[in-house]
């Protein structure tokens, strides 16, 4: 059997998450019964992943309720799993016939019906962080701050954060609210976070981010001529280590010091193992530049 994944504090007060997080984004599309949803929860954990990233939205505001009914077979995994939540955005959905536009919401008013309806899908009292989707042009930062202490106080929601914010919206909230993470897309194909202070932000605030679509929504494995160089640079790296192709994109993303927890995105555990894999070794500076001038095209300055 092959090494646990690690646990990782998401900052100094924050709470603990398996070094991967394991994604529930397409589990609608799976095809799994309950049983072989369960399955999978329970090879998860069995690999040390046990924090489960979902958002309302996901599944056209399905995937919730495909997770707790999976979790409703063996509830006695709740208390050793984290679950993930996320709200903010509304879908125009025959689920939520009163949304007529795709808009971001991040009222009190929202905030405090989206985790009601998540806690009752997910069959659960409780999330253990819950994250502002993305950022809303008319959030108030005090009136989200007062929701959160009121979810807290509540015993809802043990921690909070936010997702795709950049480094001032976060800091603006992280002022009036401890945030636990950022949950931002980063991979070989999209550097920007670690240029745009984001990462660097992040490490000295000593909080670490969650990352999104870290295999660049499966485009790496793509025989396509654009990206054949970063492929190429990866496979070397892979041939050097001796491991998977994505275990190496995996470690090259949690090398940086700032700590990336990156989510997967697959409903085959042998995909997750080679997350898991990731954690277990780390590149050589060599290895890991070698990979980012062949992501950029070019040598750094």
């Amino acid at each position: 059997m092959p090494s646990p994944c690690p646990v990782v504090r998401t900052s100094d007060d924050g709470l603990a998450l398996s070094r991967i997080v394991a994604g529930m984004w397409r589990m609608g599309e799976w095809g799994m019964t309950p049983q072989q949803r369960l399955a999978l929860i329970e090879q998860c954990m069995e690999l040390g992943v046990t924090s489960f990233d979902h958002a309302d939205i996901y599944g056209n505001y399905g995937v919730e309720a495909l997770f707790g009914e999976a979790l409703a077979l063996r509830p006695t995994l709740r208390e050793r799993m984290q679950i993930v939540g996320k709200c903010g955005i509304q879908l125009v959905s025959p689920a939520r016939p009163a949304h007529t536009i795709k808009q971001y919401d991040t009222s009190a008013e929202h905030i405090l019906a989206s985790v009601d309806n998540s806690l009752k899908a997910l069959r659960t009292d409780y999330l253990d962080l819950l994250l502002i989707h993305r950022p809303d042009p008319l959030m108030d930062f005090d009136e989200i701050a007062e929701t959160f202490e009121g979810l807290r106080a509540a015993g809802k929601v043990k921690h909070f954060g936010v997702s795709n914010f950049s480094r001032h919206q976060f800091e603006s909230l992280h002022r009036r609210i401890a945030l636990a993470t950022n949950q931002v897309e980063f991979s070989p194909l999209h550097l920007a976070p670690l240029y745009d202070e984001t990462f660097d932000g992040l490490q000295d605030r000593r909080v670490a981010p969650m990352i999104w679509s870290p295999l660049g929504g499966g485009r790496l494995f793509r025989d396509d001529a654009a990206s054949a160089p970063l492929r190429a640079a990866i496979e070397q790296v892979a041939a050097e280590t001796g491991r998977p192709f994505a275990s190496v994109v995996f470690a090259w993303i949690m090398r940086l010091p700032c700590a990336p927890i990156p989510l997967t995105g697959s409903g085959r555990i042998e995909a997750i193992a080679e997350a898991v894999q990731g954690a277990q070794f780390a590149l050589t500076r060599t290895q890991w530049f070698g990979i980012l001038r062949a992501a950029q095209g070019h040598e750094v300055p």
